[in-house]
């Protein structure tokens, strides 16, 4: 079992390379739980990699909140931006798709409350799709 302490706390503020182990753990639990973040990453695996789509069907999120997710993505190398003609897209990196099976496999833990037999199925199914069909680089 893990203990978070403050000691953890201040290490990430302070934004040491090495982490413990729980501190690193912590950290990535935190970057993900901040508010829009999982609607961001849930979007690119969807396809969205403009700034518009982003911003799409959440009128309530800001273009500086958007922002500031995409660049905590981003310095996680969990995104990478690309900028090509002048137009700047995003794509999931190598560690973004590993998220992405985290992500899937938490989704259908949570459709396991709801949802059972053939039904609980078909929508796997359809979340398999997504997943091995998703947003590819």
């Amino acid at each position: 079992r893990f203990k978070f302490n403050n000691r953890c706390k201040m290490t990430i503020k302070r934004k040491f390379d090495k982490l413990p182990p729980y501190c690193q753990f912590e950290k990535n639990l935190n970057l993900i739980k901040n508010k829009w973040t999982v609607y961001i990453l849930r979007d690119m695996i969807l396809g969205k990699k403009y700034f518009s789509d982003f911003k799409e069907d959440k009128p309530e999120l800001s273009n500086k909140i958007l922002t500031q997710r995409l660049k905590e993505l981003e310095e996680n190398n969990i995104i990478e931006k690309n900028i090509k003609d002048n137009e700047t897209s995003y794509h999931l990196t190598e560690k973004g798709h590993r998220l992405q099976n985290i992500l899937y496999e938490l989704a259908i833990f949570n459709l396991e409350e709801e949802y059972h037999g053939e039904e609980l199925e078909k929508i796997k199914k359809e979340f398999e799709q997504l997943k091995y069909g998703g947003n590819q680089k």
